[in-house]
């Protein structure tokens, strides 16, 4: 039974909840309705009893890897464990229940959140002042562009080039094109980092800024960070800051202490909000003080006990976000730091450093590590190894779900050939990285003594391997007639029209 769709399950005349007589009436749809708006026949809808429902939902959702439930290595994205008063916080009725237009004079609570949460980013990033406004990190990264686009304007000259290392966060090139720049590539040098004589051959003066991520995609410190900004703030360009593997320094370095100008946070990642599928998110972006007037409007300010929203902003980019309606992952975030405190921020940077090196260690000697170095919050090792055997990244992949583990990123960065990006967090044990440890090293073994094991991964899940181009390019997301009520459950179609 626990395999069955929830039309598999359909019994006539089945019902989870059934509403009182009417007392109401009785109206002919006709007479109220066009005829062309009407159904020929009732929609095809499974007839279930309430606890059928819950037992097919609840089953669809243990099928889920997830980071409350699995060990989740999604390396290059963050996927921290969020602690549940996070949540409860968030769901508090003065948050979760105010409305978008309701005055300032009623919810003075969160705008005190607000402005404290800026605050507490300043502190530590070492910027001058945030803007909470974007939704998303590449939303941010979008901001962050039109403020770099507005300084160059307001010094009255037309730059239109974007550096941006080929270890960068891969967001970086598209949110600069989209912005109307020309995206100029650095290479990376044989450390896995910025080549500083590849930097100089290709800063001029018509270059308005270096996009850079830091710790790199390879989980690499730049450590030429200072001369890197320096060279850039020589020809009056500025330094844009990929926030997104910011768990690697917190409480350990700020990024405005190393000479970056702007940069974007990514709080659904760094402070443990949950996310994917399309949200929600929140990438603020935090300047430099000369950059502070460029931020977009409206701002909360502080006047005395009291907070509001103002629009004065001599030369701000305007708006990035209609309203803040992603304020409850905003919430999160400032109870996950108020809740951590300097040191317990510092201490999450420090594990997650001690977790990726730890981890790394286990397995580069059977996983090359392409630049091997000590690194920070993640590492990038290839799979290129295997390939005399048949196997693939994509094969290691697939056969870790066989193993209950989540796969990494692969094939990412593309400077790594058969790439494996792992990221395990601080809040991952010793016996979990050793398991996960493990697991790799076996597939691995497979690899050697049965490929074609490996091959056919995954064998343990609800489906095998599909045809992931196929899917996002052919998506059939619709219900056919032989799926509804009264269909023979032993008729296969049902399954296939339902992929």
């Amino acid at each position: 039974m626990s395999g069955l769709l929830i039309f598999e399950r359909s019994v006539p005349g089945r019902r989870g909840y059934r509403l009182p007589p009417s007392d109401v009436p009785a109206v002919n749809r006709s007479d109220v309705l066009p005829a062309e708006q009407l159904r020929a026949a009732p929609p095809p809808l499974p007839e279930v009893a309430e606890f059928d429902v819950v037992r097919h939902y609840t089953k669809l959702s243990q099928l889920n890897f997830s980071v409350d439930t699995h060990f989740y290595p999604l390396g290059s994205c963050t996927m921290k464990y969020n602690p549940k008063v996070n949540e409860r916080v968030a769901a508090l009725p003065g948050f979760s229940l105010i409305h978008p237009l309701q005055p300032a004079s009623q919810v003075q609570g969160l705008l005190a959140l607000l402005y404290e949460l800026e605050q507490l980013l300043c502190a530590i990033t070492g910027m001058s002042a945030f803007t909470l406004q974007p939704a998303a990190g590449a939303q941010g990264e979008l901001a962050g562009l039109k403020i770099i686009s507005a300084y160059h304007r307001r010094k009255r000259r037309a730059r239109r080039t974007i550096l941006i290392p080929d270890s960068a966060h891969g967001t970086n090139p598209a949110s600069a094109a989209l912005s109307g720049f020309t995206v100029v590539q650095l290479k990376s040098g044989l450390s896995g980092r910025i080549d500083l004589e590849e930097l100089k051959r290709k800063l001029n003066r018509d270059v308005a800024a270096l996009m850079l991520t830091n710790p790199n995609t390879l989980g690499l410190f730049e450590r030429d960070i200072k001369t890197i900004a320096a060279l850039l703030h020589e020809q009056d360009a500025l330094v844009y800051m990929d926030g997104a593997n910011m768990n690697a320094l917190l409480g350990i370095s700020r990024p405005g202490d190393m000479g970056v100008d702007l940069l974007q946070l990514n709080l659904h990642k760094t402070f443990s909000t949950p996310h994917g599928g399309g949200g929600p998110g929140a990438g603020p972006v935090g300047v430099a003080k000369a950059l502070d007037a460029f931020l977009p409007v409206p701002r909360v300010r502080k006047t005395g006990g009291r907070y509001a929203w103002s629009e004065r902003g001599r030369f701000s980019v305007g708006r990035v976000h209609g309203f803040y309606g992603n304020a409850g992952v905003l919430v999160r975030a400032y109870t996950y730091i108020r809740t951590l405190g300097r040191e317990g921020l510092q201490r999450a940077g420090e594990s997650a450093i001690t977790n990726a090196n730890y981890l790394k260690a286990k397995l580069q000697g059977t996983f090359p590590v392409p630049f091997d170095d000590h690194c920070l919050h993640e590492f990038v090792v290839s799979v290129k190894r295997l390939k005399a055997h048949g196997i693939t990244a994509w094969d290691v992949a697939k056969r870790l779900l066989d193993h209950g583990f989540y796969a990494p990123t692969v094939y990412f960065p593309l400077t790594v050939e058969e790439a494996l990006m792992i990221e395990p967090t601080e809040t991952e044990s010793k016996e979990t990285l050793d398991q996960f440890a493990k697991a790799l090293l076996d597939i691995a073994h497979e690899a050697k003594t049965n490929p074609e094991l490996v091959r056919r991964a995954p064998q343990r899940m609800a489906v095998d391997r599909v045809d992931e181009v196929r899917a996002a390019r052919e998506p059939n997301l619709r219900w056919v007639p032989s799926c509804a009520p009264g269909y023979r459950p032993q008729d296969a179609s049902c399954r296939t029209h339902a992929a």
